[in-house]
């Protein structure tokens, strides 16, 4: 796969996660990955903060300093109405890619 779209399926974990679960902080984004893919996938830090900060760029989410529950400060994201309409494209394109992935699969067995 090619880097764009190992990027882009980071894009889709990290504003699927929002859109499901609300405002998050960086750790909770990526445990939300881990348990809600069985433990099969896992995001590192080092992807997912350059990609929490691109998307904040772009203006598909927002952020903001709070204290977590154990009284310690971070940065809480949430997606916004770019980041709702983002989405929906990346999961179409997402869906258009295993659809082909399918296809190829299908031919070489046959």
């Amino acid at each position: 796969m090619a880097k764009n779209d190992l990027q882009g399926s980071l894009d889709l974990l990290v504003l699927k996660t929002l859109s499901q679960m609300g405002e998050l902080h960086g750790y909770g984004i990526v445990l939300h990955i881990q348990r809600a893919s069985d433990e099969l996938l896992s995001v590192e830090e080092g992807s997912l903060y350059p990609a929490l900060h691109r998307m904040e760029q772009s203006g598909w989410i927002r952020s903001e300093w709070k204290l977590t529950d154990t009284n310690r400060k971070a940065k809480y994201y949430r997606l916004t109405a770019a980041g709702q309409k983002e989405l929906r494209k990346a999961e179409e394109s997402f869906a258009q890619l295993v659809k082909g992935v399918r296809a190829v699969l299908r031919h070489a067995q046959g």
